[in-house]
């Protein structure tokens, strides 16, 4: 992704893309000459926004591109990223007076992410040169921590169990110069990571849980916590075909969480930066916890299993009670976590919780700014009773309530669980793109990171 962008200085030979409105076609049309004004009226190309035209070279013109836009700018942030796919394979760059060109070229960078582990090389990529008035570091730092992030939910879990999830983390740490440990099996126990233990116990691949560090202990504590199953076949509650299909991608929360930290770290933004990811199998065995068993939590608290489907609000609240012991400033948690999300939201949307004003403020600003879309949905304590347990402290979930309110109920449990952070964000993202759209290709997605890299460095750029 980040290599289909370079400076235009660096290939003189690029087609230049022509940024054109309904009203300038026609003026541009005569600058490039009678065969290019033919050559539209050929192919219906009046302007409109987001429409593109190759149009090759005569009359001692060079081929170009015309590009559709609006007055006021792009007609969608990441619209330019349309031409990966509709274009020749080739080089581009984009003409002088391109409209939003730092949006631009993230646009066609992140349209060009392809998942080819499996497959043969595709040969040539499209590639974009820009000007030096777009801030090519920064892109490349987002682009690189995107596609991780889709690098990571994209693979299979034959090749992605807990061991190969937390080894990614510790790649991570260790190519950026942090450090960490991992904790392993039964160790999960003696190091109190009960609800950890029980959820992947089951699996012939044994569950852990990664802790590694960033920067200077100096700095502002930023946490995130991300949820690690590689594999969700419900458990006891075993989930039916159908639903089962996509669930290599249930370990999207910690894929994102590490797609954030790569952007920290290689941004060298001036926070010590902490992940937690607890990673584990949701498996079949004769091992596995049940409907209806109690566990024990690092927080303390008591916890009926409701149904064993609902595992990655088990182990996040063992990740979060570790991450709250050192109350850091800020806390992000992300995860796989309810279809709820889904019906109320779509896959498009995710929501977050938090009861801190402020950030919530901060991050629906930069979300809309970063065309990376976000909803704040409540914690609404109301819905606290409906985990309520007879045998318990708490039930993981929502049994009283006849079934309503499923994300909120999820992240209310999340919330026991955290007691010293003040500044704490859940996120029940999807991790996954139903279909290919500009600045997004079918497959593991990237949700929230850009937004969440922009309030982060924009919320400690004071203390650099």
């Amino acid at each position: 992704m980040r290599e289909s962008l370079v400076r235009k200085s660096d290939m003189p030979e690029a087609t230049p893309i022509i940024a054109v409105t309904e009203a300038s076609l026609e003026s541009t049309l005569s600058e490039l000459g009678d065969s290019a004004g033919q050559w539209c009226s050929l192919n219906a190309f009046t302007g409109k926004p987001a429409s593109s035209l190759l149009i090759p070279g005569a009359e001692g013109h060079g081929a170009v591109v015309l590009f559709g836009v609006e007055d006021g700018g792009l007609p969608h942030p990441f619209a330019l990223g349309a031409l990966v796919k509709s274009l020749p394979k080739g080089d581009y760059a984009l003409a002088e007076g391109f409209p939003d060109p730092d949006q631009a070229a993230l646009g066609f960078g992140l349209s060009s992410y392809r998942f080819e582990r499996y497959l043969k090389p595709s040969g040539k990529v499209s590639r974009l040169g820009v000007g030096t008035d777009v801030d090519l570091d920064r892109i490349g730092i987002i682009l690189d921590g995107v596609q991780l992030a889709r690098d990571l939910i994209n693979t299979p879990a034959n090749d992605l169990g807990p061991e190969e999830l937390a080894a990614a983390v510790a790649d991570l740490f260790q190519k950026h110069g942090g450090s960490g440990h991992i904790v392993v099996g039964e160790d999960l126990l003696t190091q109190d990571f009960p609800m950890v233990h029980a959820v992947g116990r089951a699996s012939s691949r044994a569950p852990r849980l990664a802790d590694f560090t960033w920067g200077r202990d100096t700095d502002p504590k930023v946490t995130l916590v991300g949820k690690g199953v590689v594999f969700d076949t419900g458990g006891l509650n075993l989930k039916p075909g159908n639903s089962m299909s996509l669930m290599k991608k249930d370990m999207g929360g910690a894929a994102n969480v590490l797609g954030l930290a790569s952007m920290i770290m290689a941004a060298g933004l001036p926070v010590r930066l902490r992940v937690i990811v607890p990673c584990v199998e949701n498996a079949v065995a004769g091992s596995a916890f049940r409907p209806g068993d109690v566990l024990a939590s690092r927080k303390g608290l008591s916890v009926e299993i409701g149904n064993t489907d609902a595992e990655g609000r088990l182990i996040l609240g063992d990740a979060l009670a570790l991450a709250d012991e050192e109350t850091p400033d800020l806390m992000i948690d992300m995860a796989t976590l309810t279809g709820a999300a889904r019906v109320a939201l779509g896959p498009d949307l995710p929501p977050f919780y938090t009861n801190d004003e402020g950030l919530a403020d901060d991050i629906a600003v930069v979300a809309e700014a970063a065309a990376d879309p976000l909803w704040r949905l409540p914690l609404w304590q109301p819905y606290m009773k409906y985990l309520d347990s007879k045998v318990a402290d708490i039930n993981h979930i929502n049994t009283s309530g006849t079934g309503f309110a499923g994300s909120i109920t999820a992240a209310l449990f999340l919330s026991r669980f955290v007691e010293n952070t003040e500044s704490w964000v859940h996120f029940d993202i999807y991790g996954w793109a139903p279909a290919d759209k500009p600045g997004k290709t079918a497959g593991g997605d990237a949700q929230g990171i850009r937004c969440l890299f922009d309030v982060i460095s924009e919320r400690y750029a004071a203390s650099q």
